[in-house]
C-alpha cells in the first residue's frame, strides 16, 4: 500500500489528450487479467481487477468487494457492479504511464489514472455476518 501512495505521489496529474479513446476490444486486450490500482489528485482511489468474459471486481481498498460487469457505449467504457445498477461510464485512453480514465469524457468530472499493476489477488472480505 505505502509502494502504491509512493508512486502515485511521484505522478503528475494527467489530463485526457487528444488521444483517441479505447475501445472496448483495446481496453479488454490490456486489462484482462490484471489488477490495477487507480490514483485520483495523488491518492490511491481504488482497485479493480479485470476478469475473463468482461466480469471485474472493484474495491475502494477496504476489503469491501463488488463484483461488476463492463460494456461498450460508443468511446465510453461502462461498468455497473451488484449494489449499483445504473451504469458508471469513463472514456479510457492510455498514456506513457498507462490508463487515463476520464468519468463520461467530461473534462470537468472525475479523471483516474493507473497507478500499478500489482499482478495479484485483492483482499476482499466476505459478507458481513451477524450473531
Amino acid at each position: 500500500m505505502f509502494r502504491c501512495l509512493a508512486i502515485l505521489l511521484l505522478l503528475p496529474a494527467h489530463a485526457v489528450s487528444a488521444q483517441s479513446a479505447l475501445s472496448g476490444a483495446e481496453f479488454d486486450s490490456y486489462t484482462r487479467g490484471k489488477t490495477l490500482f487507480y490514483g485520483f489528485q495523488g491518492q490511491v482511489y481504488g482497485v479493480e481487477r479485470y476478469l475473463p468474459n468482461r466480469r471485474v471486481i472493484w474495491s475502494f481498498l477496504d476489503g469491501d468487494c463488488k463484483e461488476g460487469l463492463w460494456y461498450e457505449q460508443g468511446d465510453q467504457i461502462c461498468f455497473i457492479y451488484e449494489d449499483r445498477l445504473d451504469p458508471q461510464c469513463w472514456v479510457f485512453t492510455r498514456s506513457a504511464g498507462g490508463l487515463i480514465a476520464q468519468f463520461e469524457g467530461d473534462p470537468a468530472e472525475t479523471e483516474l489514472y493507473e497507478a500499478e499493476d500489482i499482478d495479484e489477488e485483492m483482499v476482499c472480505y466476505g459478507p458481513d455476518v451477524g450473531v
